[in-house]
């Protein structure tokens, strides 16, 4: 049986700190027992600090309601109240790394929505399905920051969160190249519709940092665990373009993906490797885990957004429309939620994964 753990918010208040409150609310192994953000939300109780900025479909969880904030910067004094915390803070990039080394100093995990991190060769950038050998290169982390039990795991950008799992199952046909278009929801912003009116009736297509990300963290995600070196070496390939807009859609990212292989896969063959895929979360039956992670529908006009985000408890990836294409080899549409599978709760079912391995122990 699995111990529990208390776990700690860092970043309560925002979007994502949010949704971890939702997602955490039962939760079998993990009891939210702290919430922290900045010094201006510190002393009230969490429902004061967030008030009407709540974007949530569900209320504030009864059991977090008169918790009292704390201030996420003292950070000794939160490490010894958990076993370990979820980040998901609004601050410079460089204070982030600063805030979470901090906490993994403090002898407290980290399990990041940040992407301060995401380059940091010693820190496994981990998609349960798909790559949770990585978080043996911990041990390296550990030695480097001098801690026992302290280290940082983080979790990848949401944008890649449904078209790198659709990928995963085909890599061995030799991936070569992939053109990425996402349309992606503004709760990826922070934003609801009564804090966005610029986006009603509109497309923006910038998303700052966006594309670089798209097409590089896919190559961490498929790189190699160099031990000797105490890092994870980024893949080579694929090469990845990506172009990132930002659409009038509350949840749910989608992305159009164009793909060209080494060895060209039939269409029955890449609907079989959909279909039959299974990863670490399945296997061990993980609490957040889908039971399938992809989901091919042939209907011509899915996945939609609306229809499809909360498949699985919105945990699970949606691919449609997988057709030739006339200047790659395979054109298809897939979907994910982004602040579930793609922010908060990837990070949740990466934490479970850590805690079955006994990297929380």
């Amino acid at each position: 049986m699995m111990k529990s753990f208390r776990v700690g918010i860092i970043g309560a208040t925002g979007m994502v700190g949010q949704r971890f409150a939702i997602l955490l609310e039962n939760h079998p192994w993990f009891h939210v027992t702290l919430l922290a953000a900045s010094a201006r939300s510190a002393g009230k109780t969490y429902a004061q600090a967030v008030g009407e900025r709540w974007a949530m479909p569900k209320p504030i969880p009864a059991s977090m309601r008169e918790l009292v904030v704390q201030d996420a910067a003292q950070v000794e004094q939160i490490a010894a109240q958990v076993d370990f915390v979820f980040c998901a803070v609004d601050m410079p990039k460089e204070e982030i790394k600063k805030l979470e080394e901090a906490y993994a100093k403090a002898e407290c995990p980290v399990i990041s929505n940040n992407s301060a991190n995401r380059s940091t060769p010693d820190v496994p950038m981990i998609v349960p399905e798909l790559n949770g050998e990585h978080a043996e290169v911990i041990a390296a982390q550990r030695k480097r920051l001098g801690t026992r039990r302290g280290f940082i795991a983080v979790k990848s950008n949401c944008s890649l969160q449904s078209y790198v799992p659709a990928l995963h199952p085909l890599m061995d046909f030799g991936v070569t190249e992939a053109l990425v278009c996402t349309y992606q929801a503004i709760s990826g912003a922070g934003k609801t519709f009564a804090t966005f009116p610029e986006i009603a009736d509109n497309v923006i297509p910038y998303i700052g940092g966006e594309e670089e990300k798209s097409e590089q963290e896919p190559l961490k995600i498929w790189g190699t665990l160099d031990m000797e070196q105490g890092r994870i070496l980024p893949a080579e390939k694929p090469s990845i373009t990506a172009q990132c807009l930002r659409v009038p859609v509350s949840d749910g990212h989608m992305a159009a993906v164009f793909v060209r292989f080494a060895q060209k896969p039939s269409m029955e063959e890449i609907k079989a490797r959909w279909a039959a895929f299974r990863g670490a979360p399945q296997e061990l039956a993980l609490p957040s885990a889908p039971k399938q992670f992809l989901h091919y529908f042939e209907e011509p006009d899915r996945p939609q957004t609306r229809l499809d985000r909360d498949l699985e408890n919105g945990m699970a990836v949606s691919i449609g429309r997988l057709r030739p294409d006339s200047q790659y080899h395979y054109k298809f549409v897939c979907l994910s939620h982004n602040t579930c599978r793609g922010a908060a709760g990837g990070a949740v079912l990466m934490a479970e994964l850590l805690a079955a391995k006994g990297w929380l122990d």
